[in-house]
């Protein structure tokens, strides 16, 4: 489990395809102790910009992750090369504030930017979600862009509209997005589980 609260960004290092799947190797030195993540360890629990990984390999501050063929289709991940950038955020421990909302890491579609804000001063971020995601988006709402908890401000013929404060867009990789590019969406996981709720009584 996560928050959205991203701690840190690190780039891709390598990656090496096995077969249908894929092994991705980042910086996750920004997650050292005091940035507000690790140590890590073999076996733990990553969000990269939004999709929960796990590590499978350490050194020298990077972390390997072995990509699944069912990642790789329901993300953008394997369009990751050596030098993208991604969010990062260690999985919450038990103690620890939830800052953020509840995000599992578990991406339900990919978006797309399709209005972009300054890296600096932040703005007004606009991304298409997939249709059949639509529904989970109100106003006022929680959703998870590549694994940053937002609040939705507005909608519009299928996209949401996010307010982005001037440190968010410096310290995620958002304010570096352009239009076109795709974004990670997580919805707020209660509302799947009230939606599903209602449907076993029928209503």
């Amino acid at each position: 489990m996560f928050t959205g609260l991203v701690q840190g960004v690190g780039a891709v290092t390598g990656r090496h395809e096995v077969g249908a799947e894929l092994r991705l190797t980042v910086d996750v030195s920004a997650l050292a102790p005091g940035a507000g993540g690790g140590p890590f360890r073999i076996g733990d629990s990553i969000a990269l910009s939004g999709v929960c990984c796990t590590v499978v390999e350490l050194a020298d501050g990077r972390a390997t992750f072995h990509l699944s063929r069912e990642t790789l289709e329901r993300t953008w991940l394997g369009r990751a090369a050596a030098g993208t950038i991604l969010n990062l955020e260690g999985a919450l421990r038990a103690g620890e504030p939830l800052g953020g909302h509840l995000v599992q890491g578990h991406v339900d579609g990919v978006g797309e930017v399709t209005g972009a804000i300054d890296p600096r001063g932040g703005g007004e971020l606009w991304a298409r979600v997939p249709p059949e995601l639509q529904r989970y988006c109100v106003e006022k709402g929680s959703i998870t862009l590549d694994g940053v908890s937002l609040t939705i401000a507005g909608r519009r013929d299928g996209q949401v509209r996010i307010a982005v404060i001037p440190h968010t867009a410096e310290v995620t990789t958002l304010g570096r997005r352009v239009v076109g590019d795709p974004l990670h969406v997580e919805v707020d996981v209660l509302a799947k589980y009230v939606e599903s709720m209602l449907a076993q009584r029928g209503l």
